[in-house]
């Protein structure tokens, strides 16, 4: 048990100092604070899914995708399934020596259910090291085609929910800016992008509108909406989809048109499937 009112009773202190919330003499300072708050209201947004699918199955599959120190892994497996006898949390990291940390930290808290894979994207597509049934995925911060690289993998793997928070986004900024004196010459529009700053902005919210069409085009619902508030971080944009029945018939076909229309043809492979 704890006594500091901001942290939940059943969470565990050790956790919270390796993820520098709480400081090493179990203390909250301002900073720390504000991170506990995130974490919270992350979570608000997460649980009813883990929940759901609980409900639904009486068990749950969760992969954590581009995972880093599988901070959200752990804070999901510490706050919702430390308590049940079901469930179990993979996060996928490329970085070896990350993956062995976090190993570590899991065998060290007894998350017994909690495992960490060192896989590159494309081999966990087809890896036999994750079940075949994956209920939730997310990516929390993957840069640049690392979301991209989730969603392929959620996908493939029908995963009911996909909670995706993406990071900086350079690639569709860097075709922008290649085609940009082409697209000055023929369109007024271009003028939104037309400042580094502006081609930078305008290519993160156009990689988020592709992913969200591709999405709806393989039959996800979407919400679409902001994480904290923009005092906390720029990188703010929450995206929860759900796996419906119908995909949204026109959404491949604007698809299309955006690529085509804002000359970001070179991407047309990445959207493709």
């Amino acid at each position: 048990m704890n006594s500091i009112p901001e942290i939940r009773p059943e969470q565990s202190l050790e956790l919270l100092k390796e993820l520098h919330i709480l400081t090493r003499d179990s203390k909250l300072n301002q900073d720390s604070r504000r991170k506990l708050k995130q974490v919270y209201h992350l979570y608000q947004f997460i649980e009813p899914l883990l929940a759901e699918v609980m409900t639904a199955r009486g068990d749950l599959t969760l992969v954590d995708h581009g995972a880093g120190k599988s901070y959200l892994g752990f804070i999901l497996y510490d706050l919702f399934l430390k308590g049940r006898d079901q469930g179990q949390v993979f996060g996928i990291e490329t970085r070896s020596e990350l993956v062995e940390k976090s190993r570590e930290l899991a065998q060290r808290l007894g998350f017994d259910r909690m495992s960490l894979l060192n896989l590159s994207v494309e081999d966990s597509i087809e890896s036999a090291q994750l079940p075949q049934q994956v209920d939730i995925v997310t990516a929390l911060h993957a840069c640049d085609t690392a979301t991209d690289d989730a969603i392929r993998f959620a996908l493939h793997r029908q995963a009911q929910f996909i909670v995706l928070v993406p990071c900086c986004q350079a690639e569709v900024a860097s075709v922008l800016r290649r085609h940009k004196s082409e697209a000055l010459a023929q369109t007024a529009l271009a003028e939104i992008w037309r400042h580094p700053i502006h081609t930078r902005e305008f290519g993160s919210q156009i990689t988020n509108v592709l992913r969200c069409l591709l999405l709806e085009a393989h039959g996800y619902q979407l919400t679409v909406t902001e994480l904290v508030g923009w005092e906390h971080s720029m990188k703010n944009e929450l995206i929860i989809a759900r796996r419906g029945i119908t995909p949204r018939g026109n959404a491949r076909e604007r698809l299309g048109r955006i690529l085509q229309e804002l000359k970001l043809d070179d991407l047309q492979a990445r959207f493709d499937y």
